[in-house]
């Protein structure tokens, strides 16, 4: 039994770090131009970015412990990690709207930037190699 991180979780989890921060520079970018920026968006982007990243990675952790369970035992443990990570998306929210160093749009904005990658990941165009397509269909 494996314990390591799968590669596919790996490089699934960069592509949407990098997506949410490609994301995030255009929010902050946005926040400039309407002379809404100020460092409350900064911390805000931060907080909401490494809260969105953080879910993506949790889950791809999960679904790849999952896949060793039986139906049963897997169902139960996505369900579990997906209440908790919703708590956890929950809290970053509260936090955000609690606390002055935040502002709040810039913390709950970016918690939608992986959705966003994901819509865009078939227009992406990367190519694995065969031998990382075997790696993960193994």
């Amino acid at each position: 039994m494996s314990y390591g991180i799968d590669s596919t979780v790996k490089r699934e989890s960069l592509y949407i770090a990098a997506a949410v921060v490609i994301l995030s520079m255009l929010m902050e970018a946005v926040f400039l131009v309407t002379g809404y920026w100020d460092l409350t968006v900064l911390w805000g982007n931060l907080l909401g970015g490494g809260v969105a990243v953080l879910n993506f990675f949790l889950m791809g952790l999960t679904v790849q412990k999952a896949l060793n369970k039986d139906e049963k035992e897997a169902a139960a443990m996505m369900k579990f990690s997906q209440t908790y990570r919703l708590l956890l998306i929950a809290a970053a929210a509260g936090v955000g709207a609690l606390v002055p160093v935040f502002n709040v749009i810039a913390v709950i904005v970016p918690l939608f930037f992986p959705r966003i990658a994901i819509a865009l990941r078939p227009f992406v165009g990367i190519k694995y190699s065969d031998a990382e397509a075997k790696d993960t269909n193994e």
